[in-house]
C-alpha cells in the first residue's frame, strides 16, 4: 500500500485518508473512489488527494479484521460486523474471561498494522460486554501479513468466555461466645447477594462451635446436597492445622490450598471433598467489598478448575486494600433501573450545507425538525432534556415553545461541535450517571430508539458508551457515562463524542436500530428526500 498526496487523474481505487468536500458533495475519510468520483473533484477543483493506494496483494481495513475474527476459534462469544477497520467481540452471557494471552501476543508481534485488545485474564464480564477488539490501523494490509495472524489463530481456541452456572451453595458459620447473631446474619445476606449476581443460590445454613469435629459433621452433610461449601469461621485462621483446614481432613477431603497472596484475603482456604469444592472464607468475605474469595469463587462458579498454583500466581494485582480508585462493584449501587440519563439536544448548527435556510425549520408532517425530534426526547424514559442553541436561537427557541426542556446558550457555536457538548453538559444535575447526545436532524430517530439505548446503559451498570448503529456501522445517537464527562470539558474545535469513544477506551455497546441511526439532512436532496420542506 502506498500513502501520500495522489493527482486526482490517477485517483480512481484510492481510499481517501480525509473527508473531503466537491461542491454540494462530501465524500467521507476511508471512501473508496470511483471513476464518477474522481469527475466530481476534478470538476469542483480538486487536482490533488490524500489517499491510500492499494497493491494487488492488499487486503481493505475490513476484510482484513474480518479474515482474522472468522479464523479465530473462541466460545460464548459473538463477533459484530466489521466496520471502519474492526470486529468487536462481545459476551453472550455473563462469566469470566479466560484468553491464551501468548496468542494475543504473538499476532500483535507480526506488525504495527495488526492488532488485538482484549480484556485481562480471569476479568468478569456482562453479557453484551466487548471483551475483545481486532483493528487494523491502515486503511489496508498485506494479505501475507492476515495469513500470519490466521495461522496463529488456527492452533486452537484463543479466548472464552465461561459462563456461570446456577451452583446450589451450603455456608457454615462457627460461633464463639460474643459473635453475635446481627453478624451472622449480614455475612448470609452479603453471601446470598454474591451468589446471585453470578446465577448462585445459597441452599441451606448450619452454625456449629468453631471445633473440628462440628464443623466436619456440618461439611460432610451440605456436600451430599450442594455443589460446594463456603465455611466462615468465628476466628480467623491462624495455623495451617487450624480449624477449618482441619476439618476438611477430617470430613475426609484434601486441603488445596491454605493463604493465598490477595490482600484483602490472605485467608483463604480451599479444599476438595467428594468432588466438590470447599472454601473457609477470609473474615474480609463478610463484606461485600472485593477480596481474594471473590476471584476464587467467580471461576469456580463459571467452572474453571482453581489450583494451589493459580492462587500462588494472584500476587501480582492482588493487592486492593492499597487501591483507592479501585472500583468496589459490590458495594451498594442505585438499582440499574434508576439510573438517571439526561439528553442533550444540539440545535446551534448553522446549517452551512443548506445553502442559507435552517434544517432544523424545515417541517416534517407539518412540524419543525427540532420540535419533533425534541418531543420525541421528551417522550423517552430520559430523565431530562437540555436543548443547546446558537444559530437562530430565538427562532429555535420559538419553535420549541410550551416544551419542558432545557435551554442552554451557546455563544461560541461557531469554534466548533465540542463547544455545544460542553454547554449542554454544563446544565446537567449531579445525579445524572450518562448522557445522551442526540442530533437535532435526525427525523426518523423515535423515542422508542432512545429507550433501547438507555436500557442498554442501565443493563451495561452505566460504565459502558452506548451507540445506535446501522447494519454494524456506527451512528447516532451517542450515550456517554459521567465518567467521560472530565474529558468532554477538553474537547477543543471541531470534535465531538466519536474522539471520546475512540480515545478513552472504554466499552462501547452498538445497539441496532435500523437505519434511522444513519439517517441525517445535511443537504436539500437528502431533507427533502426524507419528507421536509424548508422554510426559508
Amino acid at each position: 500500500m502506498k500513502f501520500g498526496p495522489i493527482p486526482i487523474e490517477t485517483a480512481e481505487g484510492a481510499v481517501l485518508a480525509h473527508s473531503t468536500i466537491a461542491g454540494e458533495r462530501r465524500f467521507r475519510k476511508a471512501h473508496r473512489l470511483s471513476a464518477e468520483d474522481v469527475t466530481l473533484l476534478r470538476a469542483a477543483g480538486v487536482f490533488e488527494v490524500v489517499a491510500a493506494v492499494l497493491a494487488e496483494d492488499d487486503l481493505g481495513e475490513d476484510a482484513a479484521a474480518q479474515t482474522i475474527a472468522e479464523s479465530m476459534a473462541f466460545r460464548g462469544i459473538e463477533a459484530k460486523p466489521a466496520a471502519t477497520g474492526r470486529v468487536n467481540l462481545h459476551a453472550k452471557a455473563p462469566g469470566i474471561f479466560t484468553v491464551d494471552a501468548a496468542a494475543i501476543d504473538a499476532i500483535n508481534a507480526i506488525d504495527p498494522a495488526i492488532t488485538i485488545a482484549t480484556l485481562a485474564q480471569h476479568a468478569p464480564v456482562e453479557k453484551g460486554q466487548m471483551v475483545a477488539t481486532v483493528k487494523i490501523i491502515p486503511f489496508a494490509v498485506s494479505s501475507a501479513l492476515v495469513d500470519a495472524a490466521t495461522e496463529i489463530c488456527a492452533a486452537g481456541e484463543i479466548f472464552a468466555v465461561n459462563a456461570y452456572r446456577p451452583v446450589r451453595v451450603g455456608v457454615i458459620q462457627t460461633v464463639l461466645p460474643g459473635i453475635k447473631p446481627s453478624v451472622l446474619d449480614k455475612t448470609l445476606r452479603v453471601t446470598e447477594a454474591r451468589l446471585a449476581r453470578t446465577g448462585g443460590r445459597l441452599t441451606a445454613e448450619r452454625r456449629t462451635p468453631h471445633e473440628i469435629a462440628p464443623v466436619a459433621e456440618a461439611t460432610a452433610s451440605l456436600v451430599r446436597d450442594n455443589d460446594m461449601v463456603v465455611i466462615f469461621g468465628a476466628s480467623a485462621m491462624s495455623d495451617f492445622a487450624d480449624v477449618i483446614p482441619a476439618a476438611i481432613q477430617k470430613a475426609g477431603g484434601t486441603v488445596i490450598r491454605a493463604g493465598m497472596p490477595v490482600d484483602p484475603g490472605n485467608l483463604l482456604v480451599l479444599g476438595m471433598l467428594d468432588g466438590k469444592r470447599v472454601i473457609g472464607a477470609p473474615g474480609c468475605a463478610r463484606s461485600p467489598k472485593e477480596n481474594g474469595f471473590d476471584w476464587v469463587l467467580d471461576r469456580l462458579i463459571a467452572g474453571l478448575d482453581v489450583t494451589a498454583r493459580d492462587i500462588a500466581g494472584m500476587g501480582v494485582g492482588g493487592l486492593l486494600m492499597e487501591i483507592p480508585t479501585r472500583p468496589q462493584p459490590r458495594e451498594p449501587l442505585p438499582a440499574k433501573s434508576q439510573l438517571r440519563v439526561g439528553i442533550v439536544l444540539l440545535a446551534a448548527g448553522r446549517s452551512s450545507r443548506m445553502g442559507g435556510p435552517n434544517k432544523l425549520l424545515a417541517l416534517f408532517d407539518g412540524k419543525p425538525l427540532v420540535r419533533r425530534t425534541a418531543e420525541r426526547a421528551l417522550g423517552s424514559k430520559a430523565s431530562g432534556t437540555v436543548v443547546v442553541t446558537g444559530h437562530q436561537r430565538e427562532r429555535v427557541r420559538a419553535a420549541l415553545a410550551g416544551l419542558d426542556v432545557t435551554f442552554a446558550d451557546n455563544p461560541d457555536f461557531t469554534e466548533g461541535l465540542s463547544t455545544s457538548l460542553k454547554a449542554g453538559i454544563a446544565y446537567l444535575p449531579e445525579d445524572a450517571a450518562g448522557v445522551m447526545i442526540v442530533l437535532g436532524d435526525m427525523p426518523d430517530i423515535t423515542s422508542d430508539d432512545l429507550d433501547r439505548l438507555i436500557d442498554a446503559f442501565r443493563k451495561a451498570g452505566g460504565n459502558s458508551v452506548v451507540r445506535a448503529s446501522h447494519d454494524g456501522r456506527r451512528g447516532n445517537p451517542v450515550l456517554l457515562p459521567r465518567s467521560l464527562f472530565p474529558a468532554i470539558a477538553h474537547l477543543e474545535g471541531d470534535t465531538g463524542a466519536r474522539h471520546l469513544v475512540e480515545t478513552e477506551g472504554l466499552d462501547v455497546i452498538d445497539v441496532e436500530i435500523g437505519a434511522a441511526a444513519s439517517v441525517d439532512v445535511d443537504t436539500r436532496e437528502a431533507l427533502e428526500g426524507a419528507g421536509g420542506v424548508l422554510q426559508d
